[in-house]
């Protein structure tokens, strides 16, 4: 296979690295090029791993299989423009784009390929098993929590220069934990409507909202989101209020925990490598025709709601 990783940061580096193990268990060879817009160095483990370097999108080939767009959030609708006509499928880093007045006509899409937007918290072991238990469950009301200090993500690192710190990057938690609305989507569906508070209110010096808060209504439940950069216990959760018990379920600990009025209870759940099963799962996409879970008009439509926008795309 021919692949191009447009974007060598954190998370280009992580999907770099599952995706070699994922070819080498699959058998599959494969040539990887890549294109970066700094100068940065890369370490020799990363280095080797590349074939060409390219530094603009005029001089990469037009032959891939693959491209890799984890490049900042702001710049993803021109460069998934630039290369439509260079790759057969792409795997775009979320969230799709960071804002929603764009025409997707002009990303110039080829029907039969693949554009896939990642999605990997749907690939946790214990959301699988969450969408399982809810297929029989009457919810009156849901409520989920996506709370951590920002300072603390990354040991060794200023948070005021990372990107979720920068606005003109495509920070702030409204996109850079679209994770929460994007598995709130695969479980409950769209809703009817919602609201949203966000906003600035910590100390923290960024320029992007560290705060957004959402009430969203469905025809038979409400559901409450909260995000924020500034919580000093890390915290991803989802409760929800069932007509005969309460679940809650710790995304973090892989825990789902259920209460009624004969006592408590709970379900330990083995911590998976999410990241890698959403690889695999979309190289099945690509080599054997798999479903694609969440194409870019689907990611585009989760992208409108975490804005507090319910049109379609």
């Amino acid at each position: 296979m021919k692949i191009c990783m447009i974007g060598l940061g954190s998370i280009g580096t992580r999907h770099l690295k599952n995706l070699k193990k994922t070819l080498s268990a699959r058998g599959i060879t494969a040539e990887i090029d890549a294109l970066r817009s700094t100068q940065r160095s890369l370490g020799s483990e990363i280095v080797n791993e590349i074939s060409a370097m390219y530094h603009s999108f005029e001089d990469m080939p037009a032959d891939y299989d693959i491209v890799f767009v984890t490049n900042p959030t702001s710049i993803h609708f021109e460069t998934i423009r630039a290369v439509s006509g260079k790759t057969r499928h792409l795997f775009i880093e979320k969230p799709v784009f960071s804002e929603t007045n764009v025409d997707l006509s002009e990303l110039n899409l080829i029907k039969g390929n693949i554009y896939y937007v990642a999605c990997p918290l749907r690939y946790k072991s214990v959301l699988r098993r969450l969408k399982e238990i809810i297929a029989g469950e009457w919810i009156f009301s849901v409520r989920a929590i996506c709370s951590s200090y920002l300072p603390d993500w990354r040991k060794g690192v200023d948070y005021r220069m990372v990107y979720s710190a920068k606005k003109e990057l495509g920070g702030g938690v409204v996109l850079d934990l679209i994770h929460e609305w994007d598995y709130l989507r695969w479980l409950f569906g769209d809703p009817l409507d919602i609201s949203m508070l966000q906003g600035r209110f910590s100390d923290l010096t960024i320029d992007t909202d560290d705060l957004a808060v959402y009430l969203a209504r469905y025809s038979d439940k409400v559901v409450e989101l909260h995000l924020d950069y500034f919580g000093r216990k890390p915290q991803r959760k989802i409760e929800l209020f069932c007509k005969d018990h309460t679940i809650t379920v710790d995304i973090m600990s892989n825990r789902i925990c259920w209460a009624d009025s004969a006592g408590e209870g709970e379900e330990q759940l083995e911590n998976n490598d999410f990241y890698l099963d959403e690889m695999n799962n979309f190289l099945d996409m690509v080599l054997l025709g798999t479903p694609n879970e969440n194409s870019i008009e689907w990611a585009y439509d989760t992208l409108r709601i975490a804005k507090g926008e319910l049109q379609k795309a």
